[in-house]
C-alpha cells in the first residue's frame, strides 16, 4: 500500500494517489476508498483494479487537512494502509483508522 502526494502550484489542492497492492489485497474482487473526503459512503465506485492485481485511486484533497480513510474490500471487510501518514482512534468501534495529511 502506498499514497503518492502530487501538490498543484496553482491552487491549495493535492492530488493523492492509493494505492492498495495485489499482496495486501489478496483474492479481493473490488476494493473501496471510503474516509472523511467522501463522509464515510460505503456506495462509491470501487477503485480501479489493474492487471497486476493492485488497486488504485486519485482524489483532490484541499491541503492543509488531515483525512481518516480505509478500504472497504468486497463490501465486508476493512483494512487499514499500512504505509499511511499516521493512524487515529475510529469513533465508531475499537480499531484504528489510517490517516493521509497533505
Amino acid at each position: 500500500m502506498s499514497l503518492k502526494k502530487q501538490y498543484l502550484k496553482t491552487k491549495p489542492v493535492c492530488k493523492v494517489t492509493f494505492r492498495l497492492k495485489a499482496k495486501e489485497a489478496g483474492q479481493t474482487k473490488t476494493a473501496k476508498l471510503v474516509g472523511d473526503f467522501n463522509q464515510w459512503n460505503e456506495a462509491v465506485s470501487p477503485m480501479r483494479h489493474l492487471k497486476n492485481g493492485d488497486f488504485t485511486q486519485t482524489i483532490t484533497l484541499d491541503i492543509e487537512h488531515t483525512y481518516a480513510f480505509r478500504y472497504l474490500l468486497d463490501n465486508k471487510s476493512w483494512e487499514n494502509d499500512w504505509e499511511a501518514d499516521g493512524y487515529q482512534r475510529s469513533p465508531l468501534s475499537n480499531e484504528d483508522n489510517s490517516v493521509v495529511r497533505v
